[in-house]
C-alpha cells in the first residue's frame, strides 16, 4: 500500500519561522490542515472524486481509512486485502478490504491512486487520516486554534520545537523509534509514579488506560472513588467495559506534572501502548512531533486538563482547557474553527459568539448556523437553537447533520407532524448505506412510526455487518417490533442476538421482556423483567410490564405495585400502554 508524498510536499506553501536558539536551524510548515472539532473529535475537510468527505484526523490510526458505508456511498470498489490483513483497535480486532480513490483532495493539493483501508465500525465520518500522511513530516498540533501543521526542521538537534512558546515553559519527551509498521506518537510517561508506554492518539476523544495499566498505577474497579462509566467502542465490532479513577498524577517528559485527575480505564487490550493519551489532552496542549529526532515537545494552554465527571445519565463531560494566545481569526471559517474547539471545551458563550461572527461574515454559509444550534442546544436555549437549526436548512435543505437534529428535536413533541416531516426528507435524501439511517430509525421509532423505522433498521444492519452498534440495531428493531405486536418470533431473534452479542444490557432485556408478554410467555417475561431491574432499577416498562405479567398470573397485588412504580416514574405510560393494546 502507498501514498504519494511527493505530491503533498511540492504542492505545500513553505513558510519559515525563526529559531533564535540555534542560527543553523530552520523549520518550515510543509501543509497545514484546517480542523474543526465536532465535540472531541478533530474533522478536516476532503475531497474524495469530487465529493465532499470529512475525516477524522487520527494520530492512533496506522493507516487512513473510510468506513464500510462510506465506501459505498461514495462508489469506491472493494479489493480484497492480503491474507491475514486485519485491523484492531478498542472495540476489538475487525477484517478490512481495501479501495483506491482516484483522486483525493487535501490542503490544496490533488493526489491520485490513493489506497485506504475499508473496514470497522462507523467513524461517524468518511473515515479516518491516519499516520501513512501524517509521518511524511514533523506534525505540528495545535487543536485549539484549528490547525494540525506538517512540518520540516532541518538543524534542530539540539533545539526547542516550539517555536510558537518563546522562552516560557515547555516540556520534552523522548518517543520511540518509529516505521511504517510501527508509526504510531509513543512515549513513556509517569502515571502515579509507575512507568507506562502512551500513545498521543488524536482520535480517541478521551484519554484511557487499559485495566492492566490502571492496575499497575494501584487503581482497580473496586478502588475507592471508581464509578462505573458505561461502555465504549471503537474501530471494532464489540463494546469494551470502562471506569473513571482518581489518580495521584500523570508526569510527562522533563517539566509537566498533572495533578490529581480523573482518567478513564477499560476492560480492553491496547496493543504495544498502556494507555492512549487523547484529544482531551491536545485541546489543553500545543504540540510538535519531531519524528526524526525522535522527540515530542508540548506547551500547556491553560486550565483543566482531565476533568471527567459521571453525571445523573451516566455521561462523562471532559471539560479541557482554555486555549491559548492567538492570532485573532480573519474569515468566517477561522471564528468557527475557534468556535468550534471553544465548543469542545465547554466554553459555550464565547464558542457562540464566535460562530456569530462566521455567520456575519457569512450569511449564506449553513455550517455555521448549525454550529451555533449545537452550543445553544448544549447550554439549554431550545428556542434559540430551534431558530439557528430552521435557519441552516433554510439555507441548504440538504444539510443532513442540521435535519437530523431538528428532527431529534421535534421528536418528543406532542405534534409529530413536523419531526415526520423532516424524517421523510432524510429518506428520501440518505443513500441506502448511510450510517445517518441508524439515527432516521430511532426518530421514527420514538414518534411511532414504525413501519418506516423496520425499514430503516433493516436498511443499516444490511450495510454494517460490522459495525460495533449492531446490537442496539438489532435491539431496536426487536423493540420496535415488540411495541407493533406482529413478527414476535423474528422480534425474538433480533433481542436474543443483541443479547448474546451484549449479555446482560438492561435495555436489551427490557425489549425481549416485552416479546415475550405479547407472546404469553409470562413465566420468561417476569425473568427478563427481573434481569433488567437487578441492573437499572427504575426502567418504568419493565416494571409496567412485569406487573402486567403478574397480573396475568393471579399476583393481583404484587402486580398493582409494579404497575404502581412504573406510573410514578412515567405517568403517561398506561395511557401509552393501551394505545398499543399491552393491557392486563
Amino acid at each position: 500500500m502507498t501514498i504519494n508524498h511527493r505530491r503533498l510536499l511540492a504542492a505545500a506553501t513553505l513558510a519559515l519561522f525563526p529559531t533564535p536558539a540555534l542560527a543553523a536551524c530552520s523549520v518550515a510548515r510543509i501543509a497545514e490542515f484546517a480542523v474543526t472539532m465536532d465535540d472531541l473529535s478533530p474533522r478536516i475537510e476532503t475531497h474524495i472524486n469530487g465529493k465532499e468527505a470529512r475525516f477524522i484526523l487520527d494520530s492512533g490510526a496506522f493507516y487512513s481509512t473510510i468506513s464500510p458505508g462510506s465506501a459505498a456511498e461514495l462508489g469506491l470498489r472493494l479489493q480484497p486485502a492480503p491474507d491475514g490483513f486485519t485491523m484492531s483497535g478498542v472495540g476489538g480486532e475487525t477484517s478490512v478490504k481495501l479501495a483506491t480513490v482516484k483522486e483525493f483532495k487535501l490542503a490544496g493539493s490533488s493526489l491520485h491512486d490513493i489506497q485506504f483501508i475499508v473496514g470497522g465500525s462507523e467513524f461517524g465520518a468518511v473515515g479516518l487520516l491516519g499516520q501513512n500522511v501524517l509521518r511524511i513530516a514533523d506534525v505540528e498540533y495545535d487543536l485549539a486554534h484549528g490547525a494540525v501543521r506538517l512540518m520540516r526542521a532541518k538543524g534542530c538537534g539540539n533545539v526547542n520545537l516550539a517555536y510558537w512558546h518563546g522562552d516560557k515553559s515547555y516540556s520534552m519527551l523522548e518517543t520511540a523509534p518509529t516505521s511504517p509498521f510501527a508509526p504510531h506518537t509513543v512515549a513513556t510517561v509517569m502515571l502515579n509514579g509507575v512507568k507506562l508506554r502512551a500513545m498521543f492518539d488524536t482520535g480517541a476523544p478521551t484519554t484511557m488506560l487499559s485495566l492492566s495499566a490502571a492496575a499497575r498505577a494501584g487503581i482497580k474497579p473496586d478502588s475507592a472513588g471508581v464509578v462505573d462509566a458505561g461502555e465504549s467502542s471503537g474501530i471494532g465490532r464489540h463494546v469494551v467495559r470502562t471506569w473513571i479513577g482518581p489518580f495521584t498524577g500523570l508526569k510527562l517528559g522533563d517539566n509537566e506534572e498533572i495533578q490529581r485527575i480523573k482518567l478513564r480505564f477499560a476492560r480492553t487490550d491496547l496493543g504495544d501502548a498502556d494507555m492512549l493519551i487523547g484529544a482531551d489532552f491536545f485541546l489543553s496542549h500545543r504540540a510538535y512531533v519531531a519524528n526524526d529526532l525522535h522527540r515530542m515537545f508540548i506547551t500547556y494552554n491553560g486550565g483543566p486538563v482531565f476533568d471527567l465527571t459521571v453525571h445523573e445519565d451516566g455521561t462523562t463531560r471532559p471539560v479541557p482547557a482554555i486555549a491559548g494566545d492567538a492570532a485573532q481569526p480573519t474569515d468566517a471559517a477561522g471564528f468557527a474553527r475557534r468556535g468550534a474547539a471553544l465548543a469542545a471545551r465547554r466554553q459555550y458563550k464565547d464558542a457562540i459568539g464566535d460562530f456569530g461572527h462566521a455567520m456575519a461574515m457569512a450569511p449564506a454559509d449553513a455550517r455555521y448556523p448549525y454550529q451555533r444550534a449545537m452550543a445553544r442546544l448544549a447550554t439549554g436555549d431550545r428556542d434559540a437553537a430551534a431558530t439557528d437549526l430552521d435557519l441552516a436548512i433554510k439555507l441548504d435543505p440538504n444539510a443532513v447533520d442540521a435535519r437530523v437534529t431538528r428532527a431529534a428535536f421535534h421528536s418528543g413533541d406532542d405534534d409529530h407532524a413536523p419531526a415526520r416531516a423532516d424524517a421523510d426528507a432524510l429518506d428520501h435524501q440518505l443513500a441506502p448505506s448511510s450510517d445517518r439511517r441508524f439515527d432516521l430509525a430511532d426518530i421514527y421509532q420514538s414518534i411511532d412510526a414504525f413501519e418506516p423505522a423496520l425499514a430503516q433498521y433493516d436498511q443499516w444492519i444490511r450495510t454494517h455487518p460490522d459495525d460495533s452498534r449492531r446490537a442496539v440495531a438489532l435491539n431496536g428493531r426487536c423493540w420496535t417490533r415488540a411495541q407493533l405486536g406482529h413478527d414476535l418470533p423474528r422480534a425474538l431473534d433480533d433481542c436474543n442476538t443483541a443479547i448474546r452479542l451484549r449479555p446482560g444490557e438492561a435495555a436489551f432485556l427490557d425489549s425481549r421482556g416485552m416479546v415475550q408478554l405479547r407472546l404469553g410467555n409470562l413465566d420468561r417475561a417476569i425473568a427478563d423483567y427481573d434481569a433488567a431491574l437487578a441492573k437499572v432499577h427504575d426502567i418504568a416498562w419493565s416494571l409496567y410490564g412485569r406487573g402486567l405479567a403478574k397480573q396475568r398470573k393471579g399476583l393481583k397485588e404484587e402486580g398493582a405495585a409494579d404497575i404502581a412504580a412504573a406510573v410514578k416514574i412515567d405517568a403517561k405510560l398506561p395511557v401509552r400502554a393501551k394505545k398499543l393494546g399491552i393491557t392486563s
